[in-house]
């Protein structure tokens, strides 16, 4: 019986191969890290001309109060922060339990925080200070046994022709992706080791994403590459600023978060509240991030002056106390080991070990685990090793919260010690050998060509089935979209990899000539992100003031182009009817990234690598008899139009790829996997939700 427990130390897809670099065991494991965010921005705080400016983030006010260049500049003659001390913060840090500090090397308004020899705009050229401090920072790191990691922004105010953009997501030119080039090299050579490198913001070509992840990579092989260089590249995915994801997440990932949403560098006017709902907001918020498999990044914004603000310090040291009493249930451990979240708060795992956090008592003070096969032999509190009451009948554990046991920062941390190895049963296996994307338990991702095209990603397919014998034949039914992927399909641990090419022939069950396609409408361009939003369309649009925007008539099988900018979209709407239940496939020309909803829901979501040529898709769509909707989301990110069409004559046939025999486990319950053989990346979706897999 091939199920699930704290062995798997990461999900499907992304697995730790003796010497291999990547991902790195040691970032993967670390959970817990300090943000810093502090440059000229810091010495303004907020504030220009004696106002506070309440748009934007207080890093961005260069861009937010529209100062001028020359007087942002200015602002170096004055910064002098007498009272940093890098390893006061390196104390700090270790203090909260973090394991690494990631430090701004250089922010969009592009003044260098090191010592940069491409340009005289640094802290040692330009200031009265004179000091490399990314230098002190990173040699204090050393010394105190903390991992050390660099920010650097793609865009760059700064740098000759560049403007500022409300977006940040501006594309590179030739000139500007050298410096960089340049600039990342000097960082990676002359800073020691570098844990991770956090690229935010650009939209970058597919091939300058390359050349820098591969100059990292050249340069220090074990340096984490964050997801947001771009194009899908990047060692680790990054949620969006503050995002917690309800899913767990099977490549390496972290959440960044400020400890106020509205800026990450310093505001003096900045209203900060309750010290204590804060520390407990940021301790649930690291317990939620690191239950789902993820590392937490948290950010402080010292001042002008290098001084730590007041109450950044103390809520990190009120979580330090915290993580001494409870950093056992969040370092090392991997992922709620369970199909399903709990009602009652989160779960992590390690060894024989779950570990519970409980911010809901429920009313009978009974916290049940079902679906466990495994002795149970103790559950205690883990800040002071109590013993707690414990049962168990079969499959199911029961653990009792007496009611004098309160809360410690609103989480009640219950260790469930097993006697040996212990398994999760799957919430879903299914009692048949028909495989689909349909009944599958998906691996998600972070997919990211940039920060405005980024949405959560499918890269692997898991499934859970009754035996059906001592051998299965898998065949793989795929359509002429999915032709030339190479699949790795995995039962009971071992593996075949097929290229879907060839195979018999099946024609679809299906009658074309019933379905009438009528009116095209297309809507109005509009700026938009893609990030898995269809933009709120409802499932019956009213094609004549949708969103307050009127819809165009437009003619199917006519090739649709249309002037947009930068970062908008176009919705397009197929509006027709089908005389039976029946699925049909079309062939869809599509933009640099598109979203596709049949009656209300998703059936493809893909972007493509900057710069990469794109080919058109074929889906395949379950038509309800009657009327239908299709909505198609077109984004643009780089060029200056946008090409649709939708072919409906297209070649009504699946085909069916037979592998060969496979031997499966003694045992009622067996595993499959499906994934990319050899993905360019972790994290780009795989574009399969039309595959089959027939276990015979």
């Amino acid at each position: 019986m091939l199920l699930r427990g704290c062995l798997v130390i990461l999900l499907l897809g992304v697995q730790f191969a003796f010497g291999q670099q990547k991902p790195n065991p040691d970032w993967v494991n670390q959970k817990f890290s300090m943000f810093i965010h502090w440059g000229l921005y810091s010495e303004l705080g907020g504030v220009w001309k004696g106002l506070p400016v309440r748009a934007g983030y207080s890093e961005q006010i260069q861009s937010f109060a529209k100062i001028p260049k020359v007087e942002y500049e200015a602002v170096a003659k004055v910064f002098d922060p007498e009272k940093w001390n890098a390893d006061s913060v390196v104390a700090l840090a270790k203090a909260a339990g973090m394991k690494s500090i990631v430090f701004t090397s250089k922010h969009h308004d592009g003044f260098c925080m090191y010592h940069s020899k491409y340009t005289k705009y640094n802290v040692v050229d330009a200031t009265p200070f004179k000091r490399d401090v990314m230098k002190e920072l990173s040699d204090a790191c050393r010394r105190q046994g903390v991992k050390f990691a660099v920010y650097y922004s793609l865009i760059d105010w700064n740098f000759p022709g560049n403007g500022i953009t409300p977006h940040n997501a501006d594309a590179i030119s030739k000139e500007h992706h050298a410096f960089s080039m340049h600039q990342v090299e000097e960082i990676m050579t002359n800073y020691g080791p570098i844990s991770e490198i956090w690229f935010d913001m650009g939209s970058l070509s597919g091939q300058q994403s390359k050349e820098l992840y591969d100059l990292v990579n050249r340069l220090q092989p074990q340096c984490m590459v964050s997801g947001r260089l771009g194009n899908d590249r990047g060692d680790f995915a990054v949620m969006a600023d503050n995002a917690y994801p309800d899913y767990k997440i099977g490549v390496p990932w972290q959440t960044p978060a400020s400890f106020f949403d509205e800026t990450w560098s310093y505001r003096s006017w900045q209203e900060r509240g309750s010290l204590d709902k804060k520390i407990d907001e940021k301790l649930r918020s690291l317990v939620k991030v690191v239950s789902r498999g993820g590392n937490f990044l948290l950010n402080i914004g010292p001042r002008g002056d290098g001084s730590v603000v007041e109450f950044e310090r103390d809520a990190l040291l009120a979580m330090g106390k915290w993580m001494k009493r409870y950093g056992e249930a969040i370092y090392n451990t991997t992922a709620n080991p369970f199909d399903h979240a709990v009602e009652w708060g989160d779960i992590t795992c390690k060894g024989n070990n779950l570990y519970l956090f409980v911010e809901k008592v429920p009313t009978n003070r009974e916290i049940v685990l079902n679906g466990l096969i495994g002795k149970a032999k103790k559950a205690s509190l883990l800040a002071d090793e109590k013993a707690l009451s414990l049962k168990q009948d079969g499959q199911s554990v029961s653990v009792n919260i007496p009611g004098d046991v309160k809360p410690d920062r609103g989480m009640i941390v219950v260790k469930l010690e097993f006697a040996g190895t212990f398994r999760v049963v799957p919430d879903q296996v299914l009692e048949t050998g028909e495989l689909s994307a349909v009944n599958a338990i998906p691996v998600y991702a972070y997919s990211s060509m940039d920060y405005y095209s980024s949405f959560r990603s499918t890269v692997g397919f898991s499934w859970h089935f009754k035996k059906l014998g001592k051998t299965i034949t898998p065949t793989i039914i795929y359509t002429a979209g999915d032709q030339g992927k190479e699949l790795r399909l995995v039962v009971d641990g071992k593996e075949q990899v097929a290229t879907l090419t060839g195979g018999e022939v099946q024609r679809l069950n299906n009658h074309p000539e019933g379905i009438t396609w009528g009116k095209v409408y297309i809507h109005e361009p509009q700026a938009d992100r893609f990030n898995g939003n269809i933009g709120g369309i409802k499932e019956e649009i009213n094609v004549n003031a949708e969103g307050g925007r009127s819809w165009d008539d437009f003619r199917a099988g006519k090739a649709l182009n249309v002037p947009m900018r930068e970062k908008q979209s176009i919705y397009v709407l197929h509006k027709f009817t089908s005389d039976r239940e029946q699925d049909v496939l079309v062939e869809l020309g599509v933009a640099d990234g598109v979203q596709v909803a049949l009656n209300g829901e998703n059936v493809l979501l893909r972007t493509y690598v900057g710069g990469i040529p794109r080919t058109n898709e074929v889906i395949k769509l379950h038509l309800k008899k009657g009327d239908n909707q299709l909505v198609v989301k077109l984004h643009n990110r780089y060029g200056t139009e946008v090409t649709y069409l939708m072919n409906t004559n297209v070649k009504q046939a699946m085909y069916r790829l037979r592998l060969k025999p496979m031997k499966l486990y003694s045992g009622e319950i067996h595993d499959c996997n499906l994934e990319m053989a050899h993905p360019a990346n972790n994290n780009s979706d795989m574009g399969l939700r039309d595959i089959r897999v027939e276990l015979e």
